[in-house]
């Protein structure tokens, strides 16, 4: 490939994140970061500027969907591939709204991993195969026939970053703390999604959240 690029790596489980550096390694790319949530990803992204996130989606505190707009907002050069199990619509089209440069699922080979951190190095998008053709036609040509919004897809950015936390048990001040903000805020979101999902407990709040993806259990 001639430039060495730079890669950062952010999977929040060990076993892969460190399977993905050796195979990196031996593909003579170069590794300058791993993290393991969306916060440290932005971090990582400000001090060094990569070429190239290799980005989970589903992950503690801040999941990668979260991540991906202050991602490009601190780098917007930077290239971000997602990698992750999830194949439904809802997450293809949200990843590459929210500035995702490819697509790619976990079952992906060697060859074809490499190939699509390639394909997005080159400045093109990359989708696995196994994501749906008419899905990504869709997005790409602009022609995915609007539908009516369900519960889920009215809550934002923040509130998901918000639910997370909830399901994986935070309270609203470490939330605050977490997200910088003030426990009032906090709370008022809290309250918003759930008047929006017709939800009255923590308990409820939680099992969506798992339901949905957002923790991991």
């Amino acid at each position: 490939m001639g430039k060495k690029f730079r890669i950062a790596i952010v999977e929040d489980c060990t076993i892969l994140r460190e399977g993905l550096r050796s195979l990196l390694g031996m593909s003579d790319f170069e590794i300058v970061g791993e993290e393991e949530d969306g916060f440290g990803a932005i971090s990582c992204v400000e001090n060094y500027q990569p070429d190239l996130v290799l980005l989970d989606l589903s992950m503690p505190k801040m999941n990668g969907l979260s991540a991906i707009k202050d991602i490009k907002r601190v780098s917007p050069k930077t290239k971000i591939l997602t990698l992750t199990v999830h194949e439904e619509d809802e997450y293809i089209l949200e990843a590459f709204r929210s500035g995702a440069d490819g697509y790619c699922l976990k079952d992906t080979n060697h060859d074809e991993l490499i190939s699509g951190i390639k394909t997005v190095l080159s400045g093109k998008p990359y989708f696995s195969p196994g994501v749906s053709e008419k899905v990504l036609e869709g997005y790409l040509e602009g022609k995915k026939k609007l539908k009516p919004k369900s519960s889920w897809e009215t809550i934002t950015a923040r509130e998901r970053e918000i639910l997370k936390l909830v399901g994986e048990g935070y309270k609203n001040k470490k939330i605050a703390e977490l997200l910088c903000l003030s426990e009032k805020t906090v709370e008022k979101h809290r309250a918003n999604i759930m008047e929006k999902l017709k939800v009255h407990n923590t308990a409820a709040l939680t099992a969506f959240a798992i339901e949905k993806g957002l923790v991991n259990k």
